[in-house]
């Protein structure tokens, strides 16, 4: 009876002491300090150390990123990790995903409350005509709101075009990365890297478009940061919403290259199963972000 509980006791791996972590501290310290004093500098068109200290600290986190990843993925091709380790991993995974979830209810809610509360405040609504008169005089509730108090008009980014583009790119990348998981749950190797090239490649061009979008929004119909509270919804949810594409691609892309080397096996491979969670996860928002900000 003992030896069979021996048998089934399984050791949870304690890797030895690493730098990473407070190499990492050090990196969002100085990512803080310098991007906080580098707009600052901007704002007063002023010089100093704010920017050097914010390129200093993203270099320092690409450092610790690359170096904490290649401890794990090396402990994991060792087979120092254990059954064990992975349920923490898929644990901690779902809680990260969980404050993204969170991250982006705090945006959709201030798009809401502006849509729903303010502006229909402003306008005279549940008995606010005084709101209207002092704040506001001869406001029109209406959303999105094109012009502002100081006077600066902007026209709305219509659905059409390169949104509905962009939407059908990132739905199309949901399928392609939904086909390189199976073809890795069926090991089917060449499956897999045709598939996942394909969601990299998508992935990209969603990027690049959006890019092209921000120039056409700047340049052609006037909506910026400085277009009051719909200019600034606009590009906080899909600016947060690129970057977290721009994180996913650099996911996949790893991932990409993890499979060319022969990593993973049908059995064993959480890391790839955590980006694509995070991937669906990003679409997702996507879909949510396109109908509330593009087209209701």
């Amino acid at each position: 009876m003992e030896n069979r509980m021996q048998q089934q006791y399984e050791k949870y791996y304690v890797p030895a002491q690493s730098p990473w972590p407070i190499v990492g501290a050090v990196a969002l310290f100085l990512i803080a300090v310098g991007a906080g004093n580098f707009v600052i500098e901007l704002t007063r068109d002023q010089t100093g150390y704010g920017k050097h200290l914010l390129i200093a600290g993203i270099v320092t986190l690409l450092v610790m990123l690359v170096g904490w990843f290649k401890n794990q993925i090396d402990e994991s091709m060792s087979g120092m990790h254990s059954a064990q380790l992975g349920r923490s991993y898929r644990q901690g995974m779902s809680w990260f995903i969980f404050s993204e979830v969170m991250f982006f209810a705090a945006f959709f809610g201030a798009l809401f409350y502006a849509r729903m509360i303010s502006v229909p405040w402003l306008g005279g609504a549940s008995n606010n005509e005084m709101t209207n008169a002092v704040l506001w005089p001869g406001f029109e509730a209406m959303w999105p709101l094109i012009s502002t108090p100081g006077g600066t008009t902007t026209q709305q980014m219509g659905a059409a075009g390169l949104p509905t583009i962009n939407t059908i790119i990132l739905l199309v990348s949901s399928v392609t990365l939904h086909f390189a998981h199976v073809g890795l749950e069926q090991n089917k190797r060449r499956q897999l890297t045709w598939m996942l090239g394909a969601t990299i490649l998508l992935g990209c061009s969603f990027l690049v478009l959006q890019v092209e979008e921000y120039i056409h929004a700047y340049h052609e119909l006037g909506l910026t940061l400085q277009s009051g509270v719909y200019g600034n919804t606009f590009f906080m949810l899909t600016g947060f919403h690129g970057m977290h594409v721009t994180l996913g691609t650099i996911i996949l892309i790893v991932m990409f290259f993890r499979v060319l080397k022969g990593h993973f096996t049908p059995h064993n491979h959480f890391a790839f199963q955590a980006g694509s969670w995070y991937w669906h996860f990003v679409d997702v928002v996507w879909v949510m972000l396109y109908l509330f900000v593009y087209v209701l």
